[in-house]
């Protein structure tokens, strides 16, 4: 590793250069090029990737939020700069970090690490303004999971803007895992793949009635009403209610299609044929699973499918927050577990699970395309929400990307039925879906 020191480093026997810093602090293996402001430089000169912290601001972010937020906030202000990659795509740069992790040093080190950074530096600042309230500090939301604190995280995600989703999502406005039958399938294709199979498994048919809760912009609720299903969407985001309803009225779908503003525990009907929840189980809290399994049982008609989609986690233990990064900036009060997790909660309030499996490396591809498409459209996301935002969703997909190729993260679907007294399922023996 080189390193490269100013003038006044060199006169300053004690002092350490930030790229000394960096060296110390990731174990000496830099996989690629760290420059920064004081002129000091580590890792390989021919390395097609690198950062450059740009201003003692980045130091401060990164010296008092130690990790992946304290990072997250210098690049997300423009403080920590990616080279050699889009920051709509920023995937390459963080690949080839690997297994990079960063190591306490002894306390002598971390001594004179102190006293090169200097007082000034080691002031915390306020963070980005696209950085959510601590976990503490969101008491005056409500309490964790309740209806008006998961209305604000919500609208914190989810009400960014729906022309910048519509850039970032592409025409099929859907902001969850698709399902590829190859890698080479285009993501709209794969998207009404997804709906396609979520359909068929809830064994849906004209006439029938769909509940579909945290419904998005809606493309569930449309693509079944399509099929003569009666289908009623509901989500905590007032953006997507908005957009949905309209696109319900553009596509003539109003006799059968309805997108409510409104949360899930708040929706009365009950005896729907089939309930869809796709991308929602993430945000209701694990420790609200038997709640949230119950209510859902209680909807259902005697015989009705549930088809349970969401994220979860390799293993089963109790760790379900999410990290910094995430918890302030992305999914605010996110949590996640094991597909065992799910299946037993649901199971635990009556539910029979008939099948679950794993979409892993096909949310992998989803987030591909979606970089791919901010990438393409980076000056109009940016005129539309703003720099700081857009380099903050690029680094979140393409981190996420990693995630699920490397098996941090999982997707499963877990299709469960309500028995009546005869304890029948009401479903033919083998699947009845095209996989």
């Amino acid at each position: 590793m080189t390193i490269f020191r100013t003038e006044n480093d060199r006169s300053t026997e004690d002092k350490l250069a930030l790229a000394q810093i960096v060296e110390i602090v990731t174990g000496g293996d830099m996989p690629l090029r760290f420059t920064a402001y004081d002129g000091s430089a580590a890792g390989p000169e021919d390395s097609p990737y690198g950062l450059h912290l740009a201003s003692p601001k980045g130091a401060t972010y990164i010296a008092t939020a130690p990790g992946d937020l304290g990072m997250a906030r210098a690049y997300i202000s423009g403080d920590l700069q990616a080279k050699g990659v889009h920051p709509g795509n920023p995937y390459e740069l963080l690949a080839s970090l690997g297994d990079l992790h960063f190591e306490r040093p002894p306390a002598r080190i971390l001594a004179q690490i102190a006293r090169s950074l200097g007082t000034e530096l080691l002031k915390p600042i306020a963070p980005p303004p696209q950085e959510h309230l601590p976990r503490w500090r969101r008491i005056a939301e409500g309490l964790r999971h309740s209806k008006s604190r998961d209305a604000e995280v919500i609208h914190h995600h989810y009400d960014v803007s729906n022309e910048f989703y519509e850039y970032v999502l592409g025409p099929s406005m859907t902001y969850t895992c698709a399902v590829f039958e190859s890698e080479n399938q285009s993501l709209e294709d794969a998207q009404e793949n997804k709906y396609r199979l979520v359909f068929e498994k809830l064994r849906l048919k004209p006439g029938d009635r769909l509940l579909d809760i945290g419904c998005g912009w809606g493309g569930m609720v449309r693509y079944a009403a399509r099929r003569g299903v009666k289908a009623l969407g509901v989500t905590l985001s007032r953006e997507q209610a908005e957009w949905a309803q309209k696109a319900i009225v553009e596509e003539g779908l109003s006799d059968l299609a309805e997108v409510r503003h409104s949360d899930y525990r708040d929706v009365p009907e009950e005896g729907f044929d089939a309930i869809s929840s796709i991308g929602l189980t993430e945000h209701i809290g694990v420790a609200n699973y038997p709640a949230y399994f119950r209510f859902l049982h209680g909807k259902l008609r005697v015989g009705g499918l549930l088809l349970n989609h969401c994220i979860t986690r390799p293993t089963n233990n109790t760790r379900a927050k999410a990290g910094g990064f995430i918890d302030r900036y992305v999914f605010p009060d996110g949590e996640l577990t094991g597909s065992g997790r799910i299946i037993t909660e649901a199971q635990n309030i009556g539910f029979e699970v008939m099948h679950e499996e794993n979409l892993r490396e096909h949310y992998a591809l989803t987030l591909k395309g979606w970089c791919e498409y901010l990438e393409k459209h980076w000056q109009a996301c940016v005129a539309e929400v703003g720099e700081g935002t857009a380099r903050l969703w690029g680094l979140y997909m393409a981190g996420s990307r990693l995630g699920f190729e490397r098996n941090v993260v999982q997707l499963h679907q877990v299709l469960a039925v309500k028995l009546g007294d005869d304890k029948k399922p009401q479903t033919p023996l083998r699947p009845w879906w095209v996989a």
